[in-house]
């Protein structure tokens, strides 16, 4: 994804990144619990207050004011106003159904809210059964990991994560970029996490492209320092039968499919890791099996699920089609599009869990 709070400016654009910043920090979806619990206590206070001048024959406030506050998040303090108070029992009816009403307009951002703390936080690790007739049966069962999108991961996070995959008997561990080590990220937080995920334990290695996050340069300086093979517009056989190729990042270089490729034979199941997958829609992918991709982050904040985020165009030209798992490129070859693992610059995952994803190859 492209990064969302600017580097340069006046005083005014600095000091409005410096409070984005700290309400990261803080986290955002903690703000937004603190806000509705505070939206509903108020509500819970304006309908207690209504009732106490009704019952001192004071002017009561206005049923306008009160539908309002019921329906602006402050379903659950309205409801339990009427309920627990036993408030409005004259006009019962339309109350309860505008309580109700404002209980599930505030159930929605805490449903949200609460995946958001929990689920989103926990990688999930996805198995997927991958069956063509051009994969070669000599190496039927042959397990490729997929990771991708870094980004501000901590260390033991990501530690964890290799423990774990040192558990599931990888054979090919397969990087999709964006390990935020432009310049604009600063620091040397990427070093680190090549570190912890050059301890993968793999038959055949580990490879990996850069993405619109990276300066491929230093990038690629330190996959070496650990082992680590980049793919910069080229590939290699891996086995008999298996080529593995990789693109430059389309967003700040220029990737080259056909230059990635032209090492395979004609009779070779060709793999292809891209960390942008709208280049599947921009160049020719005949010959090629399967392309791994990312960026895309799944929508990273979605309305249960259905990533809003993508339709505005500026993260892919293609908006839902890369959202997450299978798609098709211009060529009809199959495109899986990960959500990635890190967070984007402390923005959290809402319904948009992460994951390493987990490929088990077979022919037919």
């Amino acid at each position: 994804m492209t990064r969302g709070l600017p580097e340069r400016g006046g005083k005014e654009v600095n000091m409005l990144r410096n409070f984005l910043y700290l309400i990261l920090d803080f986290g955002i979806m903690e703000l937004i619990l603190i806000i509705l619990v505070i939206i509903n206590v108020s509500t819970f206070i304006l309908y207690a207050i209504d009732k106490r001048r009704i019952s001192r024959r004071k002017r009561p406030i206005s049923e306008e004011f009160l539908i309002l506050s019921a329906l602006a998040l402050g379903g659950i303090g309205a409801f339990g106003g009427l309920f627990l108070l036993r408030h409005k029992k004259k006009r019962m009816l339309k109350f309860r159904i505008i309580a109700i009403l404002g209980v599930i307009i505030a159930v929605i951002p805490i449903i949200h809210i609460a995946h958001g703390l929990t689920l989103d936080r926990i990688v999930n690790y996805m198995e997927v059964d991958f069956t063509s007739e051009d994969w070669p049966a000599s190496l039927d069962g042959y397990r490729i990991a997929f990771m991708t999108d870094f980004h501000s991961i901590s260390d033991e996070d990501m530690a964890e994560i290799v423990a774990n995959l040192n558990q599931k008997n990888i054979d090919l561990l397969l990087l999709g970029g964006d390990f935020s080590s432009d310049v604009f990220s600063g620091g040397t937080h990427y070093q680190g996490t090549l570190r912890e995920i050059s301890q993968t334990i793999t038959t055949d290695g580990i490879f990996g492209v850069d993405g619109n996050h990276d300066y491929y340069v230093s990038l690629f300086r330190a996959k070496g320092r650990y082992g680590i093979t980049p793919l910069d517009n080229s590939g290699l056989q891996i086995r008999e039968g298996f080529y593995l190729a990789g693109v430059q990042d389309m967003l700040l270089r220029n990737p080259n499919i056909a230059e990635a490729v032209a090492g395979a034979n004609i009779d070779d199941f060709v793999i292809l890791v891209s960390h942008n997958p709208d280049i599947t829609m921009r160049q020719p992918t005949e010959g090629i099996d399967l392309i791994f991709a990312g960026h895309t982050h799944g929508g990273q904040i979605t309305f249960f699920g259905f990533p809003i985020v993508l339709l505005h165009g500026s993260v892919t030209a293609y908006r839902t089609r890369f959202a997450h798992g299978f798609a098709y490129s211009a060529d009809d070859v199959p495109v899986f599009t990960s959500r990635g693992i890190g967070d984007y610059y402390r923005w959290p995952r809402i319904f948009a869990r992460p994951e390493v994803v987990i490929f088990t190859m077979n022919s037919e």
